[in-house]
């Protein structure tokens, strides 16, 4: 479902800040019903591993930033040194640097006012959303605010869901076997498909998620990165024989 709709949706047409900020927030919808669940896990079993109600609010407002937070749920369970925790989380989110290198031209132009907001901001699935609205071939001066409706959208999403897991999922026994959390990858798919339209994003796709599996034992998921790099070189590779 979340790949037919990404699929199908038309070219944006909005023209005024508040008609891409919208535009935005509804074109991420799909993803965000993907991230529901993992949220409101996320908040259920933050108690269980020793972070108060309050750290475990403002793990979700200050870091926002799904995975590297499970991680980090782990390890101060199993009482790691603050220093390495902040070193696992860093290496884990290294692929942002990715994404602000390929959205970074778009947004020279602005303030810091606007750049610095959006870059806290930029998950996995908001970066899906505002590039594709980039590559698209209007000349509109607002997809900015494109861009922050995604985010937005996104972060009050993340927020709302860890509150329920930490209130209304301490109710529910054993949430976390429940098998909610096979929504996220579902959602990564649905991210990815639509765009396997060339060889280039094929090798791309295949590579890194092959040196992925392989890589997985590196300590400090260093494999995401390894996996990452290969799958960019993969992709130039093959564009380079195409032409």
């Amino acid at each position: 479902m979340i790949t037919q709709s990404m699929a199908r949706s038309k070219p944006n047409t909005a023209t005024s800040p508040r008609a891409e900020f919208w535009a935005g927030a509804r074109d991420t919808f799909p993803l965000v019903v993907g991230a529901i669940p993992f949220g409101i896990i996320f908040g259920t079993l933050a108690a269980g591993s020793g972070l108060s109600f309050a750290g475990t609010a403002a793990m979700s407002a200050f870091v926002f930033a799904g995975s590297s937070q499970f991680i980090a749920l782990g390890l101060i369970a199993a009482a790691t040194s603050w220093p390495f925790i902040v070193l696992t989380t860093f290496v884990v989110n290294l692929r942002h640097a990715l994404y602000s290198a390929t959205l970074a031209p778009q947004v020279k132009h602005l303030s810091a006012g606007w750049q610095i907001p959006l870059a806290f901001w930029l998950t996995d699935e908001t970066f899906v959303i505002a590039a594709n609205r980039y590559n698209r071939g209007d000349a509109s001066p607002h997809k900015h605010w494109y861009w922050l409706g995604s985010a937005i959208f996104m972060y009050a999403n993340w927020q709302l869901c860890t509150w329920l897991g930490l209130t209304v999922g301490q109710l529910i026994p054993d949430a976390a076997a429940w098998g909610l959390d096979f929504a996220m990858p579902v959602t990564f798919l649905g991210m990815v498909v639509p765009y396997l339209k060339s060889r280039p994003m094929l090798a791309a796709v295949v590579v890194s998620g092959v040196v992925a599996v392989l890589a997985y034992p590196m300590p400090n998921k260093l494999g995401l990165i390894v996996a990452a790099v290969a799958g960019i070189v993969a992709g130039m590779v093959a564009e380079k024989m195409r032409r």
